[in-house]
């Protein structure tokens, strides 16, 4: 499989640097398996899609302001971007300076300090000096990651539209976009009508903007992510592929959590990394329908969404959305894709 089966061309224009003004203003496309055919309707009409029965499965990571800017004791500055956190005192980060960080660097934080404890390839390990939570120290100091392509800095808007309503364990550095369509109003309506809902958790790394640099995308090493799918979560959907209910995974990373956890050919609760690359001919386990926003040309995240719809009928699927005006990535559209048979 050439990563060049992967591609599709996109204006500038059509990237969506701003959040709509509401949640549920953006528009949605629905692509029914094996049609061919798109309909395009709006996010806030999703309940017409689902029926009484149906599983939602959302994941509840939160974003964490993961970008902070350092000084070195010289004065030298440091731009911190964290990758992801390993333990109370320690994260994985990515490190940008003029020159070369060393181990056992310090790096000032206000009055914090951070000491660099060893290089991970292009990351490297840092450590608080005083015993303070490193979450703590990124949420206070921290500032919202948003993704390069957005192509501005984080504004006073995005500490609440790149979090999801529903975002309660904090350790991801970059939002699971597809629910960021959801408001309460829209998930009280859902829930009225007999749609389930459940959560995962997912921790989003900055990683997951990686491009794709082989041209053999079977040569890509997918980074690790560490995710939680809990009893609870795993009951909830075997009950409705029980009853023949769909389960409905809201977002990409729903996908790979769920079919991490069910590798085994049983889903069964995990808790740990993975580091699960979705490719075409791929045997899906769990999902049945995919919420899920736009993606980068050339990206994992499109060839999971390529494995789980087909590829011809998702770049089909992206040709209507650029031919309509549809609005790509992160604070972009969203569409409603089933699982091809």
């Amino acid at each position: 499989m050439n990563l060049s089966e992967f591609d599709y061309q996109l204006d500038n224009s059509q990237i969506a640097r701003y959040p709509r003004p509401g949640r549920t203003d953006s528009r949605l496309l629905v692509a029914r398996a094996g049609s061919g055919q798109f309909s395009d309707r709006q996010f806030h009409q999703l309940p017409a899609l689902l029926a009484p029965g149906d599983l939602l499965v959302v994941n509840n990571t939160r974003v964490l302001p993961a970008r902070i800017f350092a000084t070195k004791p010289t004065g030298g500055k440091v731009e911190i971007m964290l990758e992801r956190i390993l333990d109370i005192q320690g994260a994985l980060v990515q490190l940008r300076s003029n020159k070369p960080i060393r181990k056992n660097q310090k790096l000032l934080v206000g009055r914090r300090t951070l000491i660099v404890r060893e290089s991970r390839q292009e990351f490297f390990v840092v450590q608080t000096a005083d015993g303070e939570p490193m979450t703590t120290l990124f949420e206070q100091s921290g500032y919202m990651p948003l993704p390069p392509y957005v192509n501005r800095d984080a504004e006073a808007q995005d500490d609440d539209r790149y979090q999801t309503v529903y975002a309660e364990r904090p350790g991801a550095v970059a939002a699971p976009t597809a629910g960021l369509h959801f408001d309460d109003a829209l998930i009280d309506a859902v829930t009225e009508m007999g749609v389930g809902w459940t959560s995962i958790t997912l921790h989003v790394g900055a990683g997951t903007f990686k491009p794709i640099h082989s041209e053999n995308i079977l040569d890509h090493h997918m980074h690790q992510e560490w995710l939680e799918v809990n009893a609870d979560a795993c009951q909830k959907i075997i009950d409705a592929r029980l009853s023949g209910s769909r389960v409905i995974a809201v977002g990409t990373t729903v996908v790979r959590a769920l079919e991490s956890a069910a590798l085994s050919g049983e889903l069964e609760p995990f808790s740990g990394d993975t580091d699960l690359f979705i490719t075409p001919g791929f045997r899906f386990r769990i999902v049945d329908v995919l919420i899920t926003n736009f993606h980068l040309p050339r990206s994992t995240l499109l060839v999971l969404v390529s494995a789980f719809s087909g590829r011809n009928h998702v770049l089909s699927a992206y040709q209507h959305a650029i031919n309509q005006g549809y609005r790509f990535y992160s604070y972009g559209d969203a569409m409603f894709l089933e699982r091809q048979p």
